[in-house]
């Protein structure tokens, strides 16, 4: 097979509606490729607009958002809370320490991600104060904001600048990298290095970042003084108390404290990357050769993004509104609680305006298009 999508516009679609699932890349008929109408995202923005302005309603965060902060960071404190005040046993103490990593992924997925938007709140320190969420679950906040907004917000499915599309050779990513023996098996091993991907952040990644960068932008930036305090100071604070403090305190086993604290990055790891590549890495969206293919950048965010399960309330509060993925690159500065009636909007002009939307119905199914991606780009049936 061999990617359709060849013009820098014009992506293939099945119908003049949304594309769900698509899954087949086989050479189309030139009719179904569509031109770039410089008024789509004019309209679509001044509709997204209009969407607030109408209703009076602030993009920032609302009361459910509020609400969602403070469940969040208040089961994290309780459940460390609750190790010290009671002193457990080893098994009460595996499914309090458990909870605490189950909120760090929702505070990670829900907060973090937010506040390094600044969606959150209309004041700086607000967003500042809540993106220190990052660091008390390991990962160095200014790293991941400059990772984040420069290596991938700017540069979405860009081979080489696109830090989501970094495999370190284990996962071939993109068409336009070269491809290795070992990743004709990548679809099997991948969830399994996925699950590994936090400790990766917390005792590899953020140090190749700020010590042995691979970005260009990152060489060039010369990081502050107290970036650096804080990346140590955040690692030491994160480390004693999910490893050292329990052991000196509670005088609970090492073995049992470190097979807890793996079982913890082992769901931290695997939730945050499949929530991610879902959206991005499957096998309908496109993969741009550079960042100015397309003459308008919400086109290039249409081609190479997907939403999944935008119907289910339950997982759009999980995963942050994610899986509302096209909104949020068109609007990373809103707060997610606002972003299903968006995706409506959008939804209904990209079928005005014949500009394909991909999405899955389920995340079940947006995970298996993933799987079918990094099988056909491991086996080069995807080249």
């Amino acid at each position: 097979m061999s990617q359709a999508v060849t013009s820098p516009i014009g992506t293939p679609i099945a119908s003049n509606a949304a594309v769900e699932d698509l899954v087949s890349h086989e050479t189309l008929p030139e009719s179904v490729y569509l031109a770039g109408d410089p008024s789509f995202p004019k309209v679509l923005r001044r509709r997204l607009d209009r969407y607030f302005a109408d209703q009076n309603l602030s993009p920032k965060a609302n009361s459910a958002m509020w609400i969602k902060i403070g469940v969040g960071l208040a089961v994290l404190a309780g459940s460390w809370v609750a190790i010290y005040a009671i002193h457990p046993a080893t098994p009460s103490f595996l499914a309090l320490y458990l909870l605490g990593g189950l909120a760090q992924t929702f505070l990670l997925l829900n907060i973090a991600h937010d506040s390094n938007h600044n969606a959150i709140s209309s004041t700086a320190t607000v967003n500042k104060a809540l993106n220190y969420v990052f660091d008390v679950c390991g990962i160095n906040s200014y790293m991941w904001r400059i990772l984040h907004h420069r290596g991938h917000h700017s540069c979405v499915n860009v081979h080489g600048e696109d830090d989501a599309l970094t495999g370190r050779g284990l996962l071939r990513f993109t068409p336009h990298e070269p491809l290795r023996p070992l990743q004709r098996f990548q679809h099997i091993y991948a969830l399994f290095l996925y699950a590994v991907f936090s400790l990766d952040y917390v005792f590899v990644r953020d140090f190749e970042c700020f010590f042995k960068p691979e970005h260009d932008y990152l060489t060039r930036t010369r990081h502050p003084a107290r970036e650096y305090v804080i990346l140590f100071a955040g690692k030491a604070f994160y480390l004693t108390y999910m490893l050292v403090l329990p052991v000196l305190l509670l005088h609970m086993p090492m073995l049992v404290v470190a097979g807890a604290f793996l079982m913890v990055h082992l769901i931290v790891g695997l939730s945050v990357a499949l929530v991610f590549q879902t959206t991005h890495t499957v096998d309908s969206t496109y993969f741009p050769e550079g960042r100015n293919e397309f003459e308008n950048g919400v086109y290039h965010i249409f081609a190479t993004t997907a939403d999944y399960a935008t119907t289910s309330p339950m997982v759009g509060w999980l995963t942050g509104g994610l899986n509302h993925h096209v909104v949020h690159h068109l609007c990373p500065f809103v707060c997610h609680t606002h972003y299903a009636p968006l995706t409506k909007i959008v939804k209904e002009t990209a079928a005005e305006f014949n500009v394909p939307y991909r999405q899955h119905p389920t995340m079940t199914r947006a995970i298996w298009h993933h799987l079918i991606l990094l099988k056909q780009l491991g086996d080069g049936t995807w080249s």
